[in-house]
């Protein structure tokens, strides 16, 4: 079962991916995300990222649909994005495949390191809207190289949706959590 700390996590991202507010996400609230994702610079000059990022959205839709949409009405609500939350700790490979995607999406300049720049942009483009960050990037960025590498983003992803620690880094990957620091 989610804590309440991982309810407060996703509660925002839920209500990000929810275009029209009405408290459900559906296929076309991933869809409008795809549109979204395919804004950025790199998705919209490479056909091939751009097929990724739709075929890693769509097919989390679909994985959601089939796996907690436990009704068959099209339609998913907070409680049910959270009992996939709870099988996510199986599906680690899933998780870091959608990270590989997000990675290359958000490396505007394919240098193969995120800068804090590009991980601001990760930020607004997931809520769909400008996010004050304050220091998330610095205590992301473990190494203090400046960047985040494949890797070390891939852990933080995974433990964005897997982790029910306010203190690990990677809860904060998609900005500030409500009522929480990172310590």
């Amino acid at each position: 079962m989610a804590s309440e700390f991982q309810r407060t996590k996703l509660q925002d991202m839920f209500n990000a991916f929810d275009v029209n507010g009405d408290g459900c996400l559906e296929e076309e609230d991933f869809a409008a995300l795809a549109s979204r994702w395919g804004r950025l610079p790199r998705v919209r000059a490479d056909g091939e990222l751009a097929a990724r990022v739709e075929e890693v959205l769509l097919g989390w839709w679909q994985h959601l649909s089939q796996t907690v949409d436990t009704d068959n009405d099209g339609r998913i609500d907070m409680d049910d994005l959270l009992a996939m939350v709870d099988r996510l700790p199986t599906m680690q490979d899933a998780v870091a495949a959608t990270a590989d995607t997000v990675f290359d999406a958000v490396d505007e300049n394919g240098d193969g390191r995120i800068s804090r720049n590009e991980h601001q942009r990760l930020i607004d483009l997931w809520h769909g809207q400008g996010i004050t960050t304050g220091d998330v990037f610095d205590r992301l960025d473990q190494d203090a190289d400046g960047h985040l590498s494949r890797s070390e983003f891939a852990g933080l992803w995974i433990q964005f949706w897997i982790s029910d620690d306010p203190d690990e880094p990677g809860n904060y990957v998609c900005g500030p959590v409500a009522g929480h620091s990172l310590r």
